[in-house]
């Protein structure tokens, strides 16, 4: 799944618009739109989001044995939304 069809989804599941959730971490709709249209959404940007909809983002790579590699920036910045 590309990280747009996500955002879409959750547009979807929030019901909510992509025009307000761009509103919502402060962008322009039509600048959002492009990014969507463009799949070039940053890490920052899922983070935005996942706060402006009151939801958890993780990003990391899990193992056989569960143990997650998690980028380090996020637990620093202590992203637990």
């Amino acid at each position: 799944m590309k990280t747009s069809d996500m955002i879409w989804e959750l547009c979807n599941k929030k019901g909510i618009s992509a025009s307000e959730l761009a509103r919502r971490i402060g962008q322009s709709p039509q600048n959002f739109g492009k990014k969507l249209k463009r799949d070039t959404v940053t890490l920052d940007e899922m983070i935005e989001i996942a706060r402006a909809v009151g939801v958890t983002y993780e990003q990391a790579f899990v193992l056989d044995n569960d143990e997650k590699i998690e980028i380090k920036s996020m637990k620093q910045k202590n992203l637990t939304i």
